[in-house]
């Protein structure tokens, strides 16, 4: 028996994925429009989602149509954005009361999915361009947006490891735009873009819970209607040559933070994503890890110290919180850690442990089920067809001599550090 049960259909400029499965009480629909990351693109396309979810045409205003929600038997609505490799992505998701389990029998399914057309095909206008109010309102919370991430320092010191890493490609801009370009957003600038994005954007619509996949087949050919021709998605490629980087930078910050970055030469379309899967996880994913036992444990350098890997993009990133007078220890100890892991310096249990510890993470993920509509939507982005069953057997069936050999590709990129302003700075 299969975890997941996936199938996918072409209807009307999107792929249909039906999720059929009884696990849960309600039904999720996830709507995700991809588009290339790009410097032009990227703060038009912070803002749109946030747009389009104050208004339909059905309903105009954020409280009419939150209303309507509440109708739906307390129907939600979410936006979110994230980057996959070198994508940009806008996520809709809705969850909804499954009418089989009510003695009422709306059609829940049917007016969910006809809601989420119209708040993504039939936004509230005013002539060729969105309400100018709406549009000042949200420009307004994307910069506060934006802005928060200045404000965590945590949060701050990855996104500059990854400016300072990743110059000139497009993985350096940030999921929610920048600052300076809010303000030359207009109504109608962002209705014009708005309208590029049903044409070119890679439309892929997720229905989760115990579903009939002919039954919302029928809804989709019935709501939605895009037209469009997508842009492929061009798999990223790495950058050839790494030369080690070290940037220092002073800010009045109590507690340092160090990032380091490293190129895996590995993402999720290869065969050995599995071995670097555990790789991290052995190296610095989980508390059993050599990070979390070497720096923070035994050496008492860190406040945290973890690493997590960028699927897509092919990126390993080591973040720790530490003293400054510590620095060039944690650095030192950072890279022994990484130099145990190409040599195979780690034994058959830390293996196992960590093989068990990835497998409880992933049958986890897909308890929910915006997690299991992430896990699937990992083959969209790196155009492969990997099913959940082959990435846990991929898991289980990795061997030292693959983990070592995924290590030996790792390079070290960037390090990056943000210290306070004491007077040795």
């Amino acid at each position: 028996m299969s975890y997941i049960n996936e199938e996918t259909t072409e209807i009307n400029g999107l792929s249909l994925h039906t999720i059929p499965t009884t696990k849960f009480k309600t039904n999720t629909i996830v709507l995700k429009l991809l588009s290339p990351l790009n410097e032009k693109d990227v703060t038009y396309r912070a803002l749109l989602p946030y747009v389009l979810q104050r208004g339909t045409e059905s309903f105009p205003t954020s409280t009419s149509l939150r209303q309507h929600l509440d109708e739906l038997y307390g129907a939600t609505l979410f936006v979110d954005l994230s980057k996959k490799g070198e994508n940009h992505v806008i996520s809709f998701r809705m969850e909804i009361a499954n009418e089989k389990f009510l003695s009422n029998q709306t059609p829940l399914l049917e007016k969910g999915l006809e809601l989420l057309a119209e708040i993504v095909l039939k936004p509230v206008l005013d002539g060729e361009a969105f309400k100018e109010d709406v549009v000042t309102q949200e420009k307004r919370t994307l910069k506060q947006r934006i802005q928060s991430v200045f404000d965590d320092k945590m949060r701050y010191s990855n996104l500059r490891l990854v400016q300072e890493m990743c110059k000139g490609e497009p993985y350096a801009l940030h999921v929610n735009g920048e600052k300076d370009d809010v303000d030359k957003i207009t109504a109608k600038s962002l209705y014009e873009y708005y309208q590029s994005v049903l044409k070119s954007d890679k439309i892929d619509l997720y229905v989760v819970g115990d579903i009939q996949q002919q039954e919302v087949e029928s809804y989709v050919k019935k709501y939605f209607d895009f037209e469009n021709s997508h842009q492929q998605i061009t798999p990223t490629i790495n950058k050839q040559e790494v030369q080690e980087n070290e940037v220092i930078e002073k800010q009045d910050v109590k507690q340092g933070k160090l990032n380091i970055g490293y190129r895996t030469n590995s993402t999720y379309r290869d065969n050995d994503y599995y071995a670097l899967q555990l790789f991290n996880g052995i190296f610095g994913g989980f508390s059993h890890s050599k990070l979390f036992i070497n720096v923070r444990e035994k050496a008492s350098l860190a406040y945290y110290a973890a690493s997590r890997i960028e699927s897509h993009k092919g990126l390993l990133m080591v973040m720790s919180g530490i003293e400054e007078k510590n620095y060039e220890q944690a650095v030192s100890i950072i890279k022994e850690q990484m130099n145990a892991m190409k040599k195979g310096d780690f034994s058959d249990q830390e293996i196992e442990q960590t093989k068990a510890v990835i497998r409880n993470q992933l049958l986890e993920t897909i308890d929910t089920p915006y997690g299991l509509v992430e896990i699937v939507y990992h083959n969209v982005i790196a155009q492969i067809n990997r099913s959940y069953d082959d990435y846990l057997n991929g898991i289980a069936k990795v061997t030292k001599d693959e983990i070592v050999k995924v290590a030996e590709k790792i390079e070290l990129d960037t390090i990056y550090f943000l210290k306070g302003m004491g007077e040795n700075a």
